[in-house]
């Protein structure tokens, strides 16, 4: 029998994307953090309409569960773009439409009569994973987001690794192919043109409508010879990444997640072919087992929402802003342990 809403500790968490803001209420009351009701809208762009597009959400999400806006502490936020965790200020969301900087959190906070803690939108991805697949261990994790680009949320024993300047885990430009691809960035060559969502766009365009990376396995599962080459293309580039972070920062977990990750098992067993085929001529690669550290994001469970959620602490009180969510929480039990209940 499902726990009555009134009775229970929730927090509310919202992702915020480009082209939809997905929220969650979220109990981490009990072994298994349980996802009680879920919402999505699409986003409105400029910071008015990122903050009209939340609010709806929150909104929303509260008379599903027949709550008040008074049940919360805070609000959790993720949002691509700079953010800074204090001030909750949000810089360089180009796909937000917000060219420069905003006090994002204090404009949510004062239409929502709550506080609002915001973070980058990978970083809450990443507590997210680690929240409900870094088992009993401090979580050494990084969530590596295929999308339109290629950037990674890293919590390292246990924390949020967001860098000096808030760039930590934007591995998409590092340059991998020496004279490669142009990339907008200004360098030729990075990763990001090899092994995210736009290069495989690019690679494969569709042919019939639907995403580019389903139609790709579809002709490299039939045996197309050109589909074949490209889909190991980007099965290396994604391992090159893989590489990259666990050499880097000696990561427990890589999480596969963005919307080329939807691909699921195929594209799992590419990147770890890909990554064994690598550490062939390597011992040292090989010792470390690069592929048995490679996993995909639960398709069921909104990792952002959910992380946004632990951002925002739970019910009165809860994290300080800027400090490290996972600290001091429950620890999670091993794999998979959120459970989603209820959605509107």
């Amino acid at each position: 029998m499902a726990t009555d809403p009134q009775d229970e500790a929730l927090s509310l968490g919202l992702d915020i994307g480009g082209t939809k803001v997905h929220g969650a209420l979220v109990s981490f009351g009990g072994p298994q953090p349980l996802v009680r009701f879920t919402a999505r809208r699409p986003t409105a762009h400029g910071v008015s309409g990122v903050v009209d597009s939340a609010a709806a959400v929150v909104a929303e999400l509260l008379a599903a569960a027949g709550l008040t806006i008074d049940r919360l502490g805070a609000v959790g936020v993720g949002v691509p773009g700079i953010v800074d965790p204090v001030t909750a200020e949000v810089s360089h969301a180009v796909n937000l439409g917000i060219e420069g900087s905003a006090p994002l959190g204090a404009l949510l906070a004062e239409r929502l009569g709550v506080e609002v803690r915001v973070d980058n939108d990978l970083n809450v991805a990443a507590l997210g994973a680690a929240r409900v697949m870094a088992g009993d261990e401090p979580a050494d994790l990084a969530y590596l987001a295929l999308g339109t680009g290629v950037a990674a949320g890293l919590v390292l024993d246990g924390r949020v690794r967001r860098g000096a300047s808030g760039a930590a885990g934007e591995i998409g430009h590092v340059p991998v192919v020496p004279d490669g691809r142009a990339c907008p960035c200004g360098q030729r060559g990075c990763l990001e043109q090899y092994a995210s969502g736009s290069a495989l766009d690019a690679a494969w365009p569709s042919r019939t409508g639907r995403p580019a990376p389903v139609e790709l396995l579809e002709a490299a599962s039939g045996g197309d010879p050109v589909a074949v080459a490209v889909l190991d293309e980007f099965a290396a580039a994604v391992a090159s990444a893989v590489r990259l972070l666990v050499l880097t920062c000696d990561m427990r977990q890589v999480v596969l997640g963005g919307g080329v990750s939807a691909l699921g098992e195929p594209l799992l067993r590419a990147v770890r072919a890909a990554l064994e085929e690598q550490a062939a001529a390597s011992p040292f690669l090989r010792a470390i087992g690069l592929a048995e550290r490679v996993t995909l994001a639960p398709a069921e469970v909104p990792l952002a929402a959910v992380g946004a959620a632990l951002l925002g602490g739970g019910p009165v009180g809860g994290a300080e802003p800027g400090a490290d969510p996972l600290r001091g929480a429950a620890p999670a039990t091993p794999s998979m342990n959120v459970t989603t209940e209820e959605s509107c």
